[in-house]
């Protein structure tokens, strides 16, 4: 099966945290353009098509958003709460991937809308694992939301 097409937003501010998954992505096999914002008012932006990020060419609407929860500027809940309050972006399956255990932080992650609570794995073996699962449920045996779905193209 192959993946589905679309792009991933991964909302890190910790660059070993970004190479790191972009690595298991690639040894993953992972093939969806990741996009990578470092704030969580970066994410708004993105997700909002603001600024920079207005041209959906170049800043396609993900397909699935990774967010962290610790960010500078805006924290992670307030992306996942803005997320929760625009209608036209409540389909978006948004995973928290944190390093925060915290059950508040779990419940409210939930009770805001997002669809999976991952904490970071530590060690490289593991963050493959982390990511040949994404791969395999998310973006292979997930099915996604028509707002989602990439338009089938005409073949005349």
């Amino acid at each position: 099966m192959t993946p589905q097409p679309g792009s991933i937003l991964l909302v890190e501010d910790d660059q070993n945290d970004v190479f790191f998954l972009q690595y298991a992505f690639e040894t993953a096999n992972i093939t969806n353009p990741l996009h990578v914002v470092t704030d969580g008012e970066q994410a708004i932006d993105y997700l909002a098509g603001n600024g920079k990020y207005s041209d959906r060419a170049l800043y396609p609407l993900p397909c699935l958003v990774l967010l962290d929860l610790k960010l500078p500027v805006k924290m992670g809940i307030d992306v996942l709460r803005w997320i929760h309050q625009q209608s036209e972006l409540r389909h978006l399956l948004v995973i928290i991937l944190t390093s925060s255990t915290n059950t508040e932080d779990i419940d409210e992650a939930y009770r805001l809308g997002a669809r999976s609570y991952l904490v970071k794995p530590l060690s490289v073996d593991n963050r493959l694992g982390l990511a040949e699962m994404l791969k395999s449920y998310w973006l292979e045996l997930n099915q996604f939301p028509s707002p989602l779905r990439p338009k089938p193209t005409n073949r005349g």
